[in-house]
């Protein structure tokens, strides 16, 4: 489907609207994830927490990011791990208070570090207050008008309304004791919310205005594409529902009435001073579809999971790089560039595991942090954390995990190491003897602590790397231009004076160096092995390795 709004700008109207945003913080902004349970653990229960995060803002702003952005800790029975949220305006005292909250902003603020936060507008968990007074107002109440109730199908109504899927596998409908069902797209916990109501849509309105004026810069926005749903709700008609996530139109996901709502939230957040930004967890079927939520009056971001989901491959990594680029291009944004988060599989364990899992993961945070656009960071990929498949039966708790017992997240949220002290490595307080999810006993080098010390280490890479991005002038809107390569390899340049090389196979690869080398995730060698190189001298690039190169006649 062609963008039907704000993609038919003239030449001259893009020139005019890349001049007007050059400046804009989020447009090439470095975003860290704080996965806030596996962060730090400030109180010493086990289980990270807001003032676990505000004792590590100096490690977050030493690392040299622009931005956190925080899962959600708002008040939740927890069910699907704070994205059923039972009251948008408090904090859950696992996690601290609305002081905590407001005390992590002021000092985010103070440390030149700009926060987001995560709001779930497209289900509630079912113990809201909101869900507590539709169940007992009963069939047709104006309560149970906030969610999307329909009686069954069947004789006796005991059939599902439709044929949708949860998410998390099974039917996406709940029955209650009275016969009517209700729709929940995720856990049975987390029925939906109905959009076409006005007062659902008031709430929001409400709710964001709460976090703004508490200081918030933005939200990441759950499930951007979900909150309208077809008129009728008609039937998918063929089950695995799932699959077509991202890849395909369903009744549920990505409707157009979605951006009647995304267009109301720019309003509000350029209301605010400060640039306020929203970012779309939005899947489409097709990259003009996604470009359809970060058209000029709607939001600012959304995020491209393209490149997560790519495999080890030049050619597929170049052409997921040239269609994101041009995509958000169309509408006059910047691409985001993700390779892992709270819902997948990190991508070191992705992209093999071991020591080939480590050398390709380093290669793709330079590669990504040389790309234009803004990038997302998730917590620990700074130290080179892999995937803990060999989590005790026990303590898997993921509800992803009912669809599939080999998806489940629970591997990519273990906390992270700060301290080469066992049990926990300075996740908690000393004395404790268990974190919420178990670390492996073998994560004493990965710790912050220990890489600090070593200069070859995956956090020092990070560190340089973003220090480097930041006094750049290459960096920004410059565009990226694609330079001749051996094959299997990438190389382009932005502006005049600097180079990215990419050696995506598994032996090295010769070229003429293109300048001096700023950083390498392996180092290259020169055919003699002189030091150090120069521009012109013939190269190897070492495999599954990034190379980032400053031009001498800059």
């Amino acid at each position: 489907m062609s963008l039907d709004r704000g993609t038919n700008m003239t030449g001259l109207a893009r020139m005019d609207l890349a001049a007007a945003t050059a400046t804009r913080w989020w447009r090439d902004a470095v975003i860290y994830q704080v996965y806030v349970r596996s962060f730090a653990d400030g109180n010493g229960d086990g289980i990270g927490d807001l003032l676990g995060v505000r004792s590590r803002l100096r490690y977050l702003a030493d690392l040299g990011v622009d931005a956190i952005w925080l899962t959600p800790f708002f008040t939740s029975p927890m069910a699907d791990f704070g994205y059923d949220v039972a009251d948008y305006r408090n904090v859950d005292p696992i996690f601290g208070s609305l002081a905590d909250a407001k005390a992590l902003i002021d000092d985010a603020h103070r440390h030149g570090l700009r926060v987001i936060v995560d709001v779930v507008p497209n289900h509630t968990s079912d113990r809201h207050a909101w869900f507590h007074e539709a169940v007992a107002a009963g069939p047709g109440s104006a309560a149970r008008e906030r969610y999307i109730f329909r009686p069954g199908k069947g004789a006796d109504g005991e059939l599902p309304p439709n044929d949708w899927e949860s998410v998390f596998g099974g039917p996406a409908w709940t029955r209650l004791p009275d016969g009517e069902w209700y729709l929940r797209l995720f856990a049975s916990e987390q029925p939906d919310l109905n959009w076409e109501n006005p007062e659902v849509r008031a709430e929001f309105e409400s709710i964001l205005r709460f976090w703004l004026d508490l200081g918030v810069d933005g939200f990441r926005i759950d499930v951007a594409h979900g909150m309208i749903k077809a008129e009728g709700l008609p039937d998918v008609g063929h089950a695995d529902q799932v699959r077509m996530i991202g890849t395909d139109t369903t009744p549920f996901f990505d409707q157009d009435g979605v951006h009647e709502i995304h267009r109301a939230w720019r309003t509000l957040l350029d209301s605010y001073p400060g640039e306020r930004i929203g970012v779309a967890e939005a899947w489409a079927p097709t990259a003009q579809r996604l470009a359809n939520y970060i058209r000029p009056d709607e939001l600012h971001q959304a995020f491209n999971f393209q490149l997560l989901v790519a495999p080890w491959d030049a050619v597929g990594f170049r052409a997921v790089i040239q269609e994101s680029l041009e995509t958000a291009g169309m509408v006059g944004a910047s691409s985001t560039w993700v390779l892992s988060n709270h819902d997948v599989k990190r991508h070191l364990t992705r992209y093999g595991g071991g020591e080939l899992g480590l050398r390709r993961s380093r290669a793709a945070v330079l590669l990504t942090l040389s790309l234009p656009g803004s990038s997302y960071i998730y917590q620990g990929e700074e130290l080179g954390l892999p995937e803990v498949l060999d989590l005790p039966e026990e303590f898997l708790r993921d509800p992803q995990r009912l669809r599939n017992p080999d998806h489940g997240r629970d591997g990519c949220r273990v906390p992270i190491p700060w301290a080469d002290v066992r049990p926990h490595f300075g996740f908690s307080l000393p004395g404790i003897e268990e974190s919420w999810l178990p670390m492996p006993s073998s994560w004493g080098p990965l710790s912050v602590q220990s890489q600090l010390h070593d200069p070859a280490s995956t956090l020092h890479l990070y560190r340089e790397a973003l220090r480097i991005r930041r006094r750049r002038q290459a960096f920004g809107d410059t565009p990226l231009v694609w330079l001749d390569s051996p094959e299997g390899t990438l190389a382009f340049g932005r502006g005049d004076d600097f180079v990215c090389t990419v050696n995506l196979t598994g032996e090295p690869v010769e070229l003429p160096a293109p300048g001096r080398v700023l950083l390498a995730s392996t180092a290259p060698a020169t055919a003699g092995d002189a030091e150090p190189i120069a521009e012109g001298d013939l190269v190897r690039l070492a495999p599954d390795s990034a190379v980032w190169w400053e031009r001498d006649d800059a």
